[in-house]
Formats: structure tokens, C-alpha cells, sequence
């Protein structure tokens, strides 16, 4: 039920996306989302929004319920003049639920272990039940069409169980939207701004009327947050449609995207809403670089076998973590800029890439200065900074430092004028088109 479909462009060659609060015990950095000094408790990326007074209000049938700000939030602060930039990591996941492999809550437990909030991007179709498929109406398709399939009971009660407790974790419950259509068939890229639209007012919907949708779960809690006020970002199914689909988004809260294809380095706006793109990243041992997701590792590992020869499980795994610990090291050593890394909940070619994921967690988000944070979180951050400061830093290149160092380089930004960045050496960028999933 949960497997998803992925479709494989013919004549493309493949080459090659999770995120929590965040980072560590950081201080060179201070103030990643606020100051985090020596004496910080462990994990903390600063001072955490005073916690709000205790309020509850059930929202349309009781599927949600409002109860007060998020709790565990850490403050975005400016950088002062001169003052290193944090190392900012996001961590998301495509197309979650709850289901027999408990993927969910164990990487919640993760997150939790190595101080890390994530982004999961929720699937709508999820939260409905195959006997009322019906309901989904996709744009292009059949009503009760889906690429994904739908869920059971169980299913939807343990996606409720998780949504709830990532949420009150501090992680961002962000969309995937609902059928995954991809390709030139009536797939996303396909669609309209009204379509999308109508996309993303179904993935709200089944979210916020499941106690209607699925009445055998009447005794189960509300969920606690206003979802239209909660989601503000998403990624497409296949990267595809982003054009139409930000259109219809930005009028609807949507404050990021990350359904496109970029490099590591300082993001800006695209057409309104932060562009949180997934990133090439180092394929050790090849002379190319991947998108930073499971999928584009896996295709120039096995191709479009998704449980290929086992005895290359381990050393594709490592092969991943290696290359995603790289891309982190040029941007913490170089630039700075956020890494962004994408993963799906499947368990292709024997989990060994969930295995890559939950490392890199364990290696990056225990290194001083860094903040392991949701795309919500990194949104607040970009928006609290002087425009000057973040234009500054846009003209770094991937792996690339300050020559003169972070404090001149920075401290330039009141007269308008910047320093001229060093460079560190950059693995070969690729000259093959990432595969969009």
C-alpha cells in the first residue's frame, strides 16, 4: 500500500531528500536560530519560543484541534555583523504514514536522539481509507485514481499517531499532496494552477476531515494543530509542475518550495516563496554528482531495480552516506549554505539507504555550529536576516570560503561592499541530468 511508484524518464541517465530541531552544542556560531552558547543545553538551537498558555478549540469536525503555538521552536535571531553563519542541515521525507514498518516513529526516535527536527512531507491519500477512495478526485484522472494506493484503518490510525507526536516533537508536517501522478500522461507537470489548487485544497482536506472520513476511528485523539494555518511548504511528486504549482501555492500560505534541482548553495526566493531545492551532491567513486535523495542514488546503483544485488547493499549505503557527509563537509568547511537532503519511506535495495540517512544524522548533527532543522524552521532563520547579509552570502559558490574569513567578509555588509571569497576545492560538478522523482 505504501510502495510507491516511481517513473524513470526513458534517455535520461540517472543521477542523482528530512528535518528536525536542531544541531548541537554549537557556539562558534552562537545564534544559528538564536545563541547557543557553552552553557546551552545539549541540542539547542537557541532560546525556544516561550511556551504558550494552555488553550484548546476542536477545528470543523474535531479531526484538529487548536492548542496553542507549536511547542519547541527555537527563536530566529539575526546574524550580527561579522558573526559566522551556522551550519544549517534539513533532513525531509517524501510521502509519509504510518504503516507495518515503522519508519515513522523510529526516525522520530532519532531525531529526538541526536537533536535533530525534520520536515515530513505527509501524503493526503494516506489519511484516507481504500473504501472511500472515491473521494480523491485528481485533476487529469478518474476520481478515486491513485499511483500510491490508499491506506487501511490501522494505517490511518498509526499516520495519526505519528503526524501528532512529530508535531508536538517540533518537526513540520509539510505535503507531498496526494496521488503521485507523474509523466506527460496527466501528471503533475501537467496541471494547472486552478488544478493545483484544487490539489492542494484535497491534501488539506483529508487531513483535517478524517474523524469524518473513517468514523471507526471516533476514539481517537484530535490531531493539534490548525493544518491550514500549519502547512506552508511542500515538494512534488516526480519534482514536476513546480511552476504551476508555486502559483497556486503562494496564495494559499505557502512559504517554501522544495521541488526543484539545485546546487549547495545560499538560497533566495523564486517567485515569492523561499527556493528549498534538493542538491547534487558527491558520488564517491564516480565522476558525477547525485541528487541528494534515496532514488537518484539508487538509480545509478541498480537502476530501476529497487531490491538489486544484495551483496552491493552495503556498499551502496556507504556509498551514499559517504557522498551526503562530503556535500555537508564543503558546505560547513566552505560556504556554509543549508544542505538538503530528501529521502523516501521505502526500504529499496534492503534499507541500506535509510541506514545512510540515519548516519549522516548521527555524523552531522553532533558537529558544533550545526542546526538540524525543518524547512519551516530554516524559512523563519532566512526571514529574520538583513537582505544585505543574505545577498552577501549568495556570493559564495558551492565549497566556497571567505578568503579573508567569515568576520570581514560579513562585517562588509553595512557598507555594501563584500570581501572576496577564497575557494576550497569542489568535486566535478555533473554533466548528466539528475533523474526527478
Amino acid at each position: 500500500m505504501m510502495a510507491a511508484t516511481k517513473r524513470v524518464a526513458l534517455g535520461v541517465m540517472a543521477v542523482a531528500l528530512v528535518a528536525g530541531v536542531a544541531g548541537c552544542s554549537g557556539s562558534d556560531s552562537g545564534s544559528a536560530l538564536g545563541a547557543a552558547g557553552p552553557g546551552a543545553e545539549k541540542g539547542a538551537a537557541g532560546p525556544e519560543r516561550n511556551a504558550p498558555e494552555k488553550a484548546f478549540r476542536l477545528i470543523g469536525d474535531g479531526s484538529t484541534s487548536f492548542t496553542g503555538s507549536q511547542p519547541k521552536q527555537p527563536v530566529p535571531l539575526r546574524l550580527a555583523p561579522g558573526q559566522t553563519p551556522p551550519q544549517f542541515v534539513v533532513f525531509s521525507w517524501d510521502g509519509v504514514g504510518g504503516d507495518s514498518r515503522e519508519l515513522f516513529s523510529h526516525f522520530r526516535e532519532v531525531g529526538r536522539k541526536y537533536h535533530a527536527n525534520m520536515t515530513y512531507f505527509l501524503s493526503g491519500v494516506y489519511m484516507l481509507p481504500e473504501e472511500k477512495r472515491e473521494l480523491y478526485d485528481p485533476p487529469k484522472h478518474n476520481a478515486g485514481s491513485s499511483d500510491i494506493g490508499f491506506n487501511d484503518i490501522k494505517g490511518i490510525r498509526d499516520t495519526i499517531t505519528q503526524i501528532r507526536g512529530a508535531w508536538q516533537d517540533g518537526d513540520e508536517i509539510g505535503t507531498h499532496f496526494n496521488g503521485h501522478f507523474c509523466g506527460p500522461d496527466g501528471g503533475v507537470g501537467t496541471w494547472s494552477v486552478a488544478e493545483w489548487k484544487r490539489e492542494i485544497s484535497q491534501a488539506k482536506s483529508f487531513v483535517k476531515k478524517w474523524r469524518t472520513n473513517v468514523p471507526d476511528l471516533a476514539d481517537e485523539k484530535p490531531l493539534p494543530f490548525d493544518y491550514d494555518a500549519e502547512l506552508v511548504g511542500g515538494r512534488t511528486p516526480c519534482l514536476e509542475g513546480r511552476k504551476n504549482m508555486v502559483a497556486a501555492a503562494r496564495s494559499m500560505g505557502f512559504r517554501y518550495d522544495s521541488s526543484g534541482v539545485g546546487e549547495q548553495v545560499w538560497p533566495k526566493k523564486r517567485d515569492g516563496v523561499w527556493d528549498l531545492s534538493l542538491q547534487r551532491v558527491p558520488v564517491p567513486g564516480r565522476g558525477f554528482e547525485a541528487l541528494s535523495t534515496d532514488y537518484d542514488f539508487m538509480s545509478n546503483q541498480s537502476g530501476t531495480a529497487v531490491q538489486g544485488d544484495p551483496d552491493q547493499y552495503e556498499y551502496w549505503g556507504d556509498q551514499m552516506r559517504d557522498g551526503l557527509i562530503q556535500a555537508f563537509d564543503r558546505a560547513y568547511e566552505g560556504n556554509r549554505a543549508p544542505l538538503i537532503i530528501g529521502n523516501d519511506f521505502e526500504s529499496w535495495n534492503g534499507g541500506t539507504y535509510m541506514r545512510a540517512v540515519e548516519e549522516t544524522i548521527e555524523t552531522v548533527c553532533t558537529k558544533e555550529g550545526v542546526r538540524c532543522v525543518s524547512f519551516r524552521q530554516l524559512a523563519d532563520w532566512l526571514d529574520a536576516q538583513d537582505p544585505a547579509t543574505l545577498a552577501k552570502l549568495r556570493t559564495l559558490d558551492v565549497g566556497q570560503a571567505p578568503k579573508e574569513g567569515w568576520a570581514a567578509h560579513l562585517a562588509a555588509q553595512a557598507s555594501g561592499t563584500a570581501g572576496t571569497p577564497g575557494t576550497v576545492k569542489v568535486p566535478g560538478k555533473s554533466d548528466t541530468k539528475p533523474v526527478e522523482h
